[in-house]
Protein backbone atom coordinates (compact mmCIF):
# COMPACT_ATOMS: atom_id res chain seq x y z
CA UNK A 1 0.00 0.00 0.00
CA UNK A 2 2.81 2.38 0.91
CA UNK A 3 4.63 1.56 -2.34
CA UNK A 4 1.45 2.11 -4.34
CA UNK A 5 0.90 5.49 -2.74
CA UNK A 6 4.50 6.51 -3.47
CA UNK A 7 4.12 5.34 -7.08
CA UNK A 8 0.91 7.31 -7.47
CA UNK A 9 2.60 10.40 -6.03
CA UNK A 10 5.48 10.03 -8.47
CA UNK A 11 3.08 9.70 -11.40
CA UNK A 12 1.17 12.76 -10.23
CA UNK A 13 4.40 14.76 -9.98
CA UNK A 14 5.46 13.71 -13.50
CA UNK A 15 2.07 14.70 -14.88
CA UNK A 16 2.31 18.04 -13.11
CA UNK A 17 5.80 18.68 -14.42
CA UNK A 18 4.73 17.62 -17.89
CA UNK A 19 1.82 20.01 -17.73
CA UNK A 20 4.07 22.86 -16.69
CA UNK A 21 6.41 22.08 -19.60
CA UNK A 22 3.53 21.90 -22.02
CA UNK A 23 2.31 25.32 -20.93
CA UNK A 24 5.75 26.89 -21.42
CA UNK A 25 6.49 28.99 -24.49
CA UNK A 26 8.01 27.04 -27.40
CA UNK A 27 11.58 27.84 -28.39
CA UNK A 28 11.53 30.52 -31.10
CA UNK A 29 12.88 30.10 -34.60
CA UNK A 30 15.79 32.52 -34.95
CA UNK A 31 16.19 34.13 -38.35
CA UNK A 32 19.23 36.33 -38.82
CA UNK A 33 19.40 39.34 -41.11
CA UNK A 34 22.66 41.02 -42.13
CA UNK A 35 23.08 43.91 -44.56
CA UNK A 36 24.45 47.42 -44.92
CA UNK A 37 22.26 49.58 -42.68
CA UNK A 38 24.48 52.66 -42.80
CA UNK A 39 26.53 54.54 -45.37
CA UNK A 40 25.98 54.82 -49.12
CA UNK A 41 24.35 51.39 -49.49
CA UNK A 42 21.96 51.79 -46.56
CA UNK A 43 18.97 51.94 -48.92
CA UNK A 44 19.54 48.26 -49.70
CA UNK A 45 20.09 47.13 -46.12
CA UNK A 46 17.18 49.06 -44.65
CA UNK A 47 14.80 48.02 -47.43
CA UNK A 48 15.88 44.38 -47.16
CA UNK A 49 15.47 44.39 -43.37
CA UNK A 50 12.02 45.97 -43.62
CA UNK A 51 10.88 43.46 -46.22
CA UNK A 52 12.10 40.56 -44.06
CA UNK A 53 10.26 42.12 -41.10
CA UNK A 54 6.96 41.94 -42.98
CA UNK A 55 7.55 38.27 -43.83
CA UNK A 56 8.24 37.45 -40.17
CA UNK A 57 5.21 39.40 -38.94
CA UNK A 58 2.99 37.60 -41.44
CA UNK A 59 4.06 34.12 -40.39
CA UNK A 60 3.83 34.95 -36.70
CA UNK A 61 0.28 36.22 -37.21
CA UNK A 62 -0.49 32.84 -38.81
CA UNK A 63 0.90 30.85 -35.87
CA UNK A 64 4.63 30.81 -36.57
CA UNK A 65 6.69 27.93 -37.94
CA UNK A 66 5.03 24.72 -36.74
CA UNK A 67 3.71 26.61 -33.74
CA UNK A 68 7.03 28.31 -32.93
CA UNK A 69 7.29 32.11 -33.10
CA UNK A 70 9.96 33.60 -35.36
CA UNK A 71 12.48 36.19 -34.14
CA UNK A 72 14.34 38.41 -36.61
CA UNK A 73 17.84 39.22 -35.36
CA UNK A 74 19.42 42.09 -37.29
CA UNK A 75 23.09 42.96 -37.81
CA UNK A 76 24.78 45.77 -39.79
CA UNK A 77 27.74 44.78 -41.99
CA UNK A 78 28.46 48.46 -42.83
CA UNK A 79 29.76 47.31 -46.24
CA UNK A 80 33.00 46.36 -44.51
CA UNK A 81 34.46 42.83 -44.89
CA UNK A 82 35.72 42.63 -41.29
CA UNK A 83 32.43 43.83 -39.87
CA UNK A 84 30.52 41.49 -42.18
CA UNK A 85 32.40 38.50 -40.78
CA UNK A 86 31.91 39.77 -37.23
CA UNK A 87 28.15 40.18 -37.80
CA UNK A 88 27.80 36.70 -39.28
CA UNK A 89 29.86 35.16 -36.47
CA UNK A 90 27.54 36.81 -33.92
CA UNK A 91 24.49 35.36 -35.62
CA UNK A 92 26.04 31.90 -35.90
CA UNK A 93 26.93 31.96 -32.19
CA UNK A 94 23.34 32.61 -31.07
CA UNK A 95 22.67 30.30 -33.02
CA UNK A 96 20.28 31.17 -35.86
CA UNK A 97 18.35 28.69 -38.01
CA UNK A 98 19.18 30.62 -41.21
CA UNK A 99 20.40 34.03 -42.37
CA UNK A 100 18.88 36.49 -44.82
CA UNK A 101 21.76 38.50 -46.32
CA UNK A 102 23.91 40.11 -47.46
CA UNK A 103 22.54 42.93 -49.59
CA UNK A 104 25.67 43.42 -51.70
CA UNK A 105 27.69 40.82 -53.58
CA UNK A 106 30.99 41.93 -52.04
CA UNK A 107 29.81 41.10 -48.53
CA UNK A 108 28.23 37.81 -49.59
CA UNK A 109 31.52 36.71 -51.16
CA UNK A 110 33.27 37.60 -47.90
CA UNK A 111 31.13 35.39 -45.63
CA UNK A 112 29.91 32.52 -47.81
CA UNK A 113 32.74 30.22 -46.71
CA UNK A 114 31.94 30.88 -43.04
CA UNK A 115 28.24 29.97 -43.28
CA UNK A 116 29.01 26.98 -45.49
CA UNK A 117 31.57 25.72 -42.98
CA UNK A 118 28.88 25.91 -40.27
CA UNK A 119 26.23 24.48 -42.63
CA UNK A 120 23.83 27.38 -42.10
CA UNK A 121 21.74 28.47 -45.07
CA UNK A 122 22.16 32.10 -46.15
CA UNK A 123 19.68 33.54 -48.65
CA UNK A 124 20.65 36.85 -50.23
CA UNK A 125 17.97 39.27 -51.36
CA UNK A 126 20.11 41.20 -53.84
CA UNK A 127 23.57 39.63 -54.36
CA UNK A 128 23.95 38.59 -57.99
CA UNK A 129 27.68 38.16 -58.68
CA UNK A 130 28.58 35.32 -61.03
CA UNK A 131 31.39 34.46 -58.62
CA UNK A 132 28.81 32.70 -56.43
CA UNK A 133 27.00 30.89 -59.24
CA UNK A 134 26.98 27.12 -59.79
CA UNK A 135 28.58 26.36 -56.42
CA UNK A 136 27.56 23.57 -54.07
CA UNK A 137 27.51 25.63 -50.87
CA UNK A 138 24.93 27.01 -48.43
CA UNK A 139 24.35 30.25 -50.34
CA UNK A 140 20.97 30.80 -52.01
CA UNK A 141 19.42 33.85 -53.66
CA UNK A 142 16.11 35.13 -54.96
CA UNK A 143 17.44 37.14 -57.92
CA UNK A 144 19.17 35.91 -61.07
CA UNK A 145 22.92 36.12 -61.58
CA UNK A 146 24.43 39.18 -63.24
CA UNK A 147 25.15 37.30 -66.48
CA UNK A 148 21.40 37.09 -67.14
CA UNK A 149 20.56 40.61 -65.99
CA UNK A 150 23.39 42.40 -67.77
CA UNK A 151 22.82 40.53 -71.02
CA UNK A 152 19.17 41.58 -71.06
CA UNK A 153 20.21 45.20 -70.59
CA UNK A 154 22.67 44.90 -73.48
CA UNK A 155 19.97 43.55 -75.77
CA UNK A 156 17.55 46.31 -74.82
CA UNK A 157 20.06 49.14 -75.36
CA UNK A 158 21.01 47.77 -78.76
CA UNK A 159 17.36 47.42 -79.73
CA UNK A 160 16.87 51.09 -78.85
CA UNK A 161 19.72 52.02 -81.18
CA UNK A 162 22.33 52.87 -78.56
CA UNK A 163 25.62 51.52 -79.89
CA UNK A 164 28.23 54.00 -78.63
CA UNK A 165 28.48 53.58 -74.86
CA UNK A 166 30.64 54.61 -71.93
CA UNK A 167 30.62 52.74 -68.64
CA UNK A 168 31.46 53.81 -65.08
CA UNK A 169 31.56 51.22 -62.32
CA UNK A 170 32.35 51.18 -58.60
CA UNK A 171 35.08 48.88 -57.27
CA UNK A 172 33.73 49.11 -53.72
CA UNK A 173 31.29 46.34 -54.67
CA UNK A 174 33.61 44.82 -57.23
CA UNK A 175 32.18 41.30 -56.95
CA UNK A 176 28.97 42.72 -58.42
CA UNK A 177 30.04 45.64 -60.59
CA UNK A 178 32.90 43.94 -62.43
CA UNK A 179 30.78 40.81 -62.89
CA UNK A 180 27.95 42.94 -64.31
CA UNK A 181 30.27 44.85 -66.65
CA UNK A 182 31.86 41.70 -68.08
CA UNK A 183 28.46 40.05 -68.56
CA UNK A 184 27.21 43.20 -70.32
CA UNK A 185 30.24 43.85 -72.51
CA UNK A 186 30.30 40.53 -74.35
CA UNK A 187 26.77 40.57 -75.82
CA UNK A 188 26.91 44.34 -76.35
CA UNK A 189 30.07 44.12 -78.45
CA UNK A 190 28.85 41.01 -80.27
CA UNK A 191 25.66 42.87 -81.15
CA UNK A 192 27.59 45.69 -82.84
CA UNK A 193 28.01 48.02 -79.88
CA UNK A 194 31.15 49.98 -79.04
CA UNK A 195 32.60 50.68 -75.60
CA UNK A 196 34.20 54.09 -75.98
CA UNK A 197 35.48 54.26 -72.40
CA UNK A 198 35.37 52.29 -69.16
CA UNK A 199 36.06 54.17 -65.92
CA UNK A 200 36.34 52.73 -62.42
CA UNK A 201 36.44 54.31 -58.97
CA UNK A 202 36.09 53.30 -55.33
CA UNK A 203 33.11 54.96 -53.70
CA UNK A 204 33.90 57.36 -50.87
CA UNK A 205 32.66 60.85 -49.89
CA UNK A 206 35.66 62.76 -51.27
CA UNK A 207 35.37 61.42 -54.85
CA UNK A 208 35.20 64.16 -57.54
CA UNK A 209 32.41 62.90 -59.77
CA UNK A 210 33.02 65.70 -62.26
CA UNK A 211 36.23 64.00 -63.36
CA UNK A 212 34.37 60.73 -63.93
CA UNK A 213 31.76 62.60 -65.95
CA UNK A 214 34.45 64.23 -68.11
CA UNK A 215 36.12 60.88 -68.81
CA UNK A 216 32.83 59.25 -69.76
CA UNK A 217 31.81 62.06 -72.11
CA UNK A 218 35.21 62.57 -73.77
CA UNK A 219 34.34 60.57 -76.91
CA UNK A 220 30.71 61.73 -77.22
CA UNK A 221 28.84 58.51 -76.33
CA UNK A 222 25.14 58.05 -77.02
CA UNK A 223 24.73 56.20 -73.73
CA UNK A 224 26.45 56.35 -70.32
CA UNK A 225 25.90 53.33 -68.07
CA UNK A 226 26.48 53.64 -64.32
CA UNK A 227 27.09 50.42 -62.37
CA UNK A 228 26.98 52.16 -59.01
CA UNK A 229 24.88 52.47 -55.87
CA UNK A 230 21.85 54.76 -55.94
CA UNK A 231 23.55 57.68 -54.16
CA UNK A 232 26.58 57.73 -56.46
CA UNK A 233 24.39 57.17 -59.51
CA UNK A 234 22.42 60.30 -58.64
CA UNK A 235 25.54 62.39 -58.00
CA UNK A 236 27.30 61.28 -61.19
CA UNK A 237 24.12 61.87 -63.21
CA UNK A 238 24.00 65.46 -61.97
CA UNK A 239 27.57 66.07 -63.15
CA UNK A 240 26.90 64.50 -66.55
CA UNK A 241 23.71 66.52 -67.08
CA UNK A 242 25.62 69.75 -66.36
CA UNK A 243 27.96 68.93 -69.23
CA UNK A 244 25.78 67.10 -71.75
CA UNK A 245 22.05 67.31 -70.95
CA UNK A 246 20.95 65.22 -73.92
CA UNK A 247 23.03 62.03 -73.44
CA UNK A 248 21.05 58.94 -72.50
CA UNK A 249 21.79 57.68 -68.98
CA UNK A 250 21.28 54.16 -67.66
CA UNK A 251 22.03 52.29 -64.45
CA UNK A 252 22.16 48.66 -63.41
CA UNK A 253 19.83 47.06 -60.85
CA UNK A 254 22.08 48.20 -57.99
CA UNK A 255 21.25 51.86 -58.56
CA UNK A 256 17.52 51.39 -58.94
CA UNK A 257 16.21 52.23 -55.47
CA UNK A 258 13.95 55.13 -54.50
CA UNK A 259 17.06 56.91 -53.19
CA UNK A 260 18.06 57.47 -56.85
CA UNK A 261 15.01 59.63 -57.54
CA UNK A 262 15.13 61.29 -54.12
CA UNK A 263 18.74 62.47 -54.60
CA UNK A 264 18.93 62.75 -58.38
CA UNK A 265 15.91 64.92 -58.99
CA UNK A 266 15.60 66.19 -62.55
CA UNK A 267 19.07 64.89 -63.44
CA UNK A 268 17.82 61.29 -63.46
CA UNK A 269 14.61 61.99 -65.39
CA UNK A 270 14.71 59.81 -68.51
CA UNK A 271 17.33 57.43 -67.05
CA UNK A 272 16.90 53.74 -67.94
CA UNK A 273 16.91 51.60 -64.80
CA UNK A 274 16.72 47.82 -64.62
CA UNK A 275 14.84 46.37 -61.66
CA UNK A 276 14.48 43.04 -59.87
CA UNK A 277 10.69 43.33 -59.67
CA UNK A 278 7.68 44.61 -61.59
CA UNK A 279 6.01 47.59 -59.97
CA UNK A 280 2.97 46.93 -62.18
CA UNK A 281 2.51 43.39 -60.89
CA UNK A 282 -1.10 42.44 -60.12
CA UNK A 283 -0.13 39.36 -58.07
CA UNK A 284 -2.33 39.12 -54.97
CA UNK A 285 0.65 38.33 -52.71
CA UNK A 286 2.49 41.42 -53.93
CA UNK A 287 -0.57 43.63 -53.47
CA UNK A 288 -0.98 42.43 -49.89
CA UNK A 289 2.73 42.83 -49.15
CA UNK A 290 2.68 46.34 -50.61
CA UNK A 291 -0.34 47.25 -48.46
CA UNK A 292 1.29 45.90 -45.29
CA UNK A 293 4.60 47.58 -46.07
CA UNK A 294 2.98 50.96 -46.71
CA UNK A 295 1.01 50.68 -43.48
CA UNK A 296 4.05 49.57 -41.46
CA UNK A 297 6.74 51.88 -42.86
CA UNK A 298 4.83 54.76 -44.43
CA UNK A 299 6.23 54.30 -47.95
CA UNK A 300 5.92 51.92 -50.86
CA UNK A 301 8.49 49.11 -51.07
CA UNK A 302 11.43 49.34 -53.47
CA UNK A 303 13.37 46.45 -54.95
CA UNK A 304 15.45 45.81 -51.82
CA UNK A 305 12.32 45.52 -49.70
CA UNK A 306 10.59 43.19 -52.17
CA UNK A 307 13.66 40.98 -52.42
CA UNK A 308 14.19 41.04 -48.64
CA UNK A 309 10.60 39.88 -48.20
CA UNK A 310 11.07 37.14 -50.79
CA UNK A 311 14.33 35.92 -49.25
CA UNK A 312 12.79 35.68 -45.77
CA UNK A 313 9.65 34.08 -47.17
CA UNK A 314 11.71 31.44 -49.01
CA UNK A 315 13.47 30.52 -45.75
CA UNK A 316 10.22 30.39 -43.79
CA UNK A 317 8.52 28.23 -46.43
CA UNK A 318 11.49 25.87 -46.19
CA UNK A 319 11.35 25.70 -42.39
CA UNK A 320 7.63 24.93 -42.53
CA UNK A 321 8.22 22.11 -45.03
CA UNK A 322 11.32 20.69 -43.34
CA UNK A 323 11.06 16.99 -42.49
CA UNK A 324 12.58 15.30 -39.47
CA UNK A 325 16.30 14.74 -39.96
CA UNK A 326 16.37 16.88 -43.10
CA UNK A 327 18.73 19.86 -43.33
CA UNK A 328 17.17 23.14 -44.45
CA UNK A 329 19.45 23.16 -47.52
CA UNK A 330 18.05 19.76 -48.53
CA UNK A 331 14.50 21.00 -47.98
CA UNK A 332 14.96 24.08 -50.16
CA UNK A 333 16.55 22.07 -52.97
CA UNK A 334 13.81 19.43 -52.69
CA UNK A 335 11.09 22.07 -53.00
CA UNK A 336 12.77 23.94 -55.85
CA UNK A 337 9.72 26.14 -56.49
CA UNK A 338 8.45 28.88 -54.19
CA UNK A 339 5.42 31.15 -54.33
CA UNK A 340 6.87 34.56 -53.54
CA UNK A 341 5.68 38.15 -53.86
CA UNK A 342 5.23 38.24 -57.63
CA UNK A 343 4.53 34.60 -58.37
CA UNK A 344 6.59 31.43 -58.54
CA UNK A 345 10.37 31.48 -58.31
CA UNK A 346 12.52 28.50 -59.31
CA UNK A 347 15.94 27.63 -57.92
CA UNK A 348 18.36 25.10 -59.38
CA UNK A 349 20.46 22.49 -57.59
CA UNK A 350 22.98 25.16 -56.61
CA UNK A 351 20.40 27.50 -55.07
CA UNK A 352 20.65 29.94 -57.99
CA UNK A 353 17.39 31.65 -58.93
CA UNK A 354 15.66 32.24 -62.24
CA UNK A 355 14.08 35.69 -62.11
CA UNK A 356 13.75 38.06 -65.05
CA UNK A 357 14.56 41.72 -64.58
CA UNK A 358 12.25 44.56 -65.58
CA UNK A 359 13.58 47.65 -67.37
CA UNK A 360 12.11 50.98 -66.36
CA UNK A 361 12.56 54.64 -67.17
CA UNK A 362 12.39 57.49 -64.67
CA UNK A 363 9.57 59.84 -65.60
CA UNK A 364 8.32 62.69 -63.41
CA UNK A 365 9.79 61.16 -60.28
CA UNK A 366 8.48 57.63 -60.86
CA UNK A 367 9.77 54.35 -62.33
CA UNK A 368 7.74 53.50 -65.44
CA UNK A 369 8.05 50.01 -66.93
CA UNK A 370 9.27 49.94 -70.54
CA UNK A 371 10.18 46.23 -70.77
CA UNK A 372 8.36 43.69 -68.62
CA UNK A 373 9.65 40.39 -67.24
Amino acid sequence: MVLSMRFAACVAMLVLLGGVGACGKPEPVRLGFVGGLSGRVADLGIGGRNGATIAVEEINAAGGVKGRPVELLVRNDEQDPKLALKAVDELLALPVDAIVGHTTSAMSVTTVARVSERKVVMVSPTSTTDELSQRDDYFFRVVAATRDNAARNAGYYLARGFKRAAVIYDLNNRAYSESWFKAFATPFLQGGGQLLSVSTFTSRPEIHFGELADAALAKSPELVILVTNAVDTALIAQQIRKRTPSVQLATSEWGGSEKLIEMGGRAVDGMLVSQYFDRNSTAATYAEFKRRYLQRFGEEPGYAAVCGYDAARLVLIGLQAQKGGEHLKQTLLRLGRFELSQGPLMIDRFGDAKRAIVITVVRDGHFEVVLGP
